[in-house]
């Protein structure tokens, strides 16, 4: 039987088409919520059990400003060193948080609305190596690195904001390293960044660098384009003494923070799943009442970031299917409160872009995305349980997420959609088929998402192709970003200021800025 290429290419020529952002099949912040690991007693149970650890058990190592400003807001120190929180002190603070943020971006157009069921893809991770598709090899990360993979996720339409992925090993100085790294992937892209910092006084003149970038201080309030991620607790209930006062400076000047708590089952949390989710929540709860007595209704996502141990070894394992069912638990009970949450979840414990690492990459990204978690972090290039970051990985990820997203938009079902009438004329008028209906050339790319890395040819097609796969495409696709794409948001004249008061890495040509 001949093949009706005719068609086909007419089919194909239309996809590739470019569409309106309206009419494009998923958006950024598609609602989910529609997988629940947890029945709703146990919602009611697990809330409840983190309340009690916060009344009952508490904090130790709070420092004097916190103990300050959270017993004026009713909390009580007691006297054996540790600060509790009564329910009505919990309530309190939670009826006051942010529940309707935005994380702005550079380009407006890049703005995330974290509410409700919304939910947006980010990278994250302090990997320490770099994870090398091509030669097959781990190899220490570096400053490069990091702006290289800003400007990877800057091109990528399902990575919708980017936090800080690798540590800056060519970097030894502690200030230096942390202003750099906010620096790289500011310079990177224009989505909303993620970073953190080691101490307050590093984060105090990141700051400084950021009101430039801004155009002064009050423009930068006004829309702050990047958050903190701050470890402010260590597992179980304890709270670390610096990343406390780099909350206080980021909650002052105006940063959105992500409250971030990432003990492991069978560690630094209980070994049972609904034990680690209580006790994850009771600690970003704990966070969030620290945030609202320094600033009422300051920008603070829940990062419930529970971990997985192998027991039988102690290990993180970052692609067990325990991730993805521990990151769906913590994004229903966000649910219940009604409050911003991001967890995390898409790190594989493969060490580079193979079958392991697509099915573990899937297969907790999805879980995570549909129960509704808002900001699904390290959902992109993080391997090894997140010791190592691949670039390449970000692109083939980018499919992922996309096809992610497709799940959680789900059908929409309305008198068209039913296509009744589409059925009627095929059937009643013999067409035996719908590939050249007016409805499947309207919907083909509204309806349907279509990858960039993943093979659909035919056998032959993919044959007479030269037998392409998918990494080595994106390898090709890697070298052609990082050689063309040097965002210029930033002009060349605030980073000459910027470059004459601060201590930056990078020089102009490695960045491609010499012109």
């Amino acid at each position: 039987m001949p093949r009706r290429r005719g068609g086909h290419k007419a089919k194909v020529a239309i996809r590739s088409a470019p569409l309106s952002k309206k009419s494009k099949p998923v958006h950024p912040g598609e609602s989910g919520g529609q997988y629940k690991p947890l029945n709703d007693q146990g919602v009611v149970d697990i809330v409840e059990n983190s309340f009690r650890i916060l009344e009952e058990i508490g904090f130790n190592q709070a420092t004097p400003h916190c103990i300050e400003v959270c017993t004026a807001f009713g909390a009580e120190m007691s006297d054996d060193g540790r600060l509790r929180f009564p329910r009505k002190v919990v309530e309190k603070a939670i009826d006051m948080s942010n529940k309707d943020l935005i994380l702005y971006a550079q380009n407006p157009a890049n703005d995330l609305h974290v509410s409700g069921s919304r939910v947006y893809f980010s990278t994250a991770g302090a990997a320490v190596m770099i994870a090398d598709a091509e030669t097959k090899t781990y190899r220490d990360s570096l400053a490069q690195d990091l702006y290289d993979m800003a400007r990877i996720a800057d091109t990528c339409e399902h990575i919708h904001m980017f936090q800080r992925t690798c540590v800056l090993n060519d970097i030894k100085d502690n200030y230096a390293m942390d202003l750099n790294t906010a620096y790289n992937c500011v310079m990177g892209t224009t989505k909303h960044v993620g970073s953190s910092w080691t101490e307050a006084h590093h984060l105090e003149k990141t700051l400084k660098l950021l009101h430039l970038m801004a155009g002064g201080e009050e423009a930068w309030r006004m829309r702050p384009f990047v958050s903190q991620s701050n470890c402010f607790v260590v597992p179980p209930m304890k709270f670390a003494e610096e990343a406390l006062e780099c909350l206080r400076i980021a909650v002052e000047g105006g940063m959105p923070v992500l409250l971030l708590s990432a003990g492991q089952a069978g560690a630094t949390a209980p070994p049972t799943l609904a034990g680690t989710v209580s006790q994850a929540w009771a600690e970003c709860l704990g966070g969030l009442i620290y945030v609202n007595a320094i600033k009422p209704g300051a920008p603070a996502i829940l990062g419930t970031w529970p971990f997985v141990s192998d027991l039988r070894t102690g290990a993180m394992s970052g692609g067990s299917p325990e991730q993805g069912i521990l990151s769906a638990a913590c994004a229903q009970i966000g649910q219940h409160f009604g409050l911003p949450m991001g967890t995390g979840a898409g790190m594989s414990d493969a060490k580079l872009p193979d079958f392991q690492g697509g099915a573990e990459h899937a297969s907790n990204v999805v879980a995570s995305a549909l129960s509704g978690a808002n900001i699904v972090y390290e959902s992109a290039g993080m391997y090894s349980s997140l010791l190592g970051a691949c670039l390449e990985s970000l692109l083939l990820d980018n499919d992922l997420l996309g096809a992610c997203m497709r799940m959680v938009k789900g059908l929409t079902v309305n008198e068209e959609t039913l296509g009744f009438d589409e059925i009627k004329d095929v059937c009643l008028n013999n067409k035996s088929h719908y590939l050249s209906s007016d409805q499947t050339i309207k919907v083909m790319q509204t309806e349907y998402i279509y990858p960039e890395f993943y093979n659909r040819l035919s056998p032959s097609q993919w044959s007479d192709a030269g037998k392409p796969e998918a990494l080595d495409v994106a390898i090709e696709k890697k070298k052609h970003i990082l050689s063309t794409h040097f965002p210029k948001h930033v002009s060349n004249e605030v980073d000459d200021r910027i470059r004459d008061e601060f201590p930056i890495f990078l020089s102009k040509e490695s960045m491609g800025r010499n012109d």
